[in-house]
C-alpha cells in the first residue's frame, strides 16, 4: 500500500509509518481547498495508526482514506495484524492466531465516518465506484479494500497461487442487501461488501474555519 504512489499521477507525501492520517489532517487544515487522499494497509491503519484513524473519524476530517486490507503485514515478514482472522497462520502465529480482528467498517461507522465502504479487488467496478464516490464526499470518507497476498497470507494459509485469493473474494463476498437477510453464523466467514454510511455532517475544517473566525474577531474587539 505504501508504494501505490508511485503508479499515480499527483502530488505525494511519503510519511512515517502509522503517521499518515496525522500528515494529512495538518496538509488538510493548512489548505482546504485540496482534496487529500491517504492510502495505507491494515497494519498501518489498524495498528500503529489506529488512534489517528478513529479520531479522524470522529472529528469527521474531509479526507479520503483508503484501506487496503489482505490480513497480514505484507512487507515486513508476513506477521499477523489487528485484521488477520482468528486461526489463521501468520509468520508471528504459526499455529493460528488467537486473536480477534478489527471489523474495520464497524470501526469507522462507530467512530464517526460520514461516508463508509467496502469492497474488493475481485469486484473492481464496484471498488472503483465506491473510490469516487468517496474523493467527491465532504466529510471522513473511508473505503475497505480487501486485497489479495499470496506471498504470505495465501501461502500460509492454503491459498498461495494468486488467483486462488481472487477466488476466494468471488466466493465468499456477500453483497450488503443480502447481507441483511441472513444470520451471524452464515456471515460469520463472509465479506460483505457495499455502502455503510453516506450522510451529510458539518466538517472539523469548517469548524476549525469558523472558530479562527471568531478568535481574530474577539481579538479586533469585533465578537457580538
Amino acid at each position: 500500500s505504501s508504494r501505490v504512489t508511485g503508479y499515480l499521477n499527483f502530488n505525494t507525501m511519503h510519511t512515517l509509518h502509522g503517521r499518515a492520517i496525522a500528515f494529512a489532517t495538518g496538509v488538510k487544515l493548512a489548505r482546504p481547498e485540496f482534496n487529500v487522499v491517504v492510502m495505507g494497509g491494515d497494519g498501518d491503519m489498524m495498528a500503529i495508526g489506529g488512534n489517528h484513524f478513529i479520531h479522524a473519524c470522529r472529528r469527521n476530517m474531509d479526507l479520503t482514506v483508503i484501506v487496503f486490507n489482505n490480513n497480514i503485514y505484507g512487507m515486513t515478514g508476513g506477521q499477523y495484524s489487528p485484521t488477520t482472522p482468528h486461526e489463521k497462520i501468520a509468520s508471528t502465529s504459526p499455529y493460528g492466531n488467537v486473536e480477534n480482528s478489527f471489523d474495520i467498517v464497524n470501526l469507522a461507522v462507530a467512530s464517526g465516518a460520514t461516508y463508509v465502504a467496502r469492497s474488493t479487488v475481485f469486484h473492481y467496478a464496484q471498488m472503483v465506484q465506491f473510490i469516487q464516490k468517496a474523493l467527491n464526499h465532504k466529510g471522513m470518507g473511508v473505503v475497505e479494500i480487501m486485497t489479495n497476498c499470496h506471498t504470505y497470507y495465501g501461502r500460509y494459509n492454503a491459498m498461495s497461487k494468486p488467483e486462488d485469493l481472487l477466488t476466494h473474494f468471488k466466493k465468499n463476498t456477500v453483497q450488503i442487501k443480502k447481507a441483511e437477510t441472513m444470520s451471524p453464523e452464515e456471515l460469520s466467514d463472509k465479506i460483505v461488501a457495499g455502502e455503510f454510511v453516506n450522510r451529510e455532517a458539518e466538517t472539523y475544517s469548517d469548524r476549525y474555519r469558523i472558530m479562527s473566525e471568531r478568535i481574530i474577531a474577539a481579538e479586533k474587539g469585533d465578537e457580538a
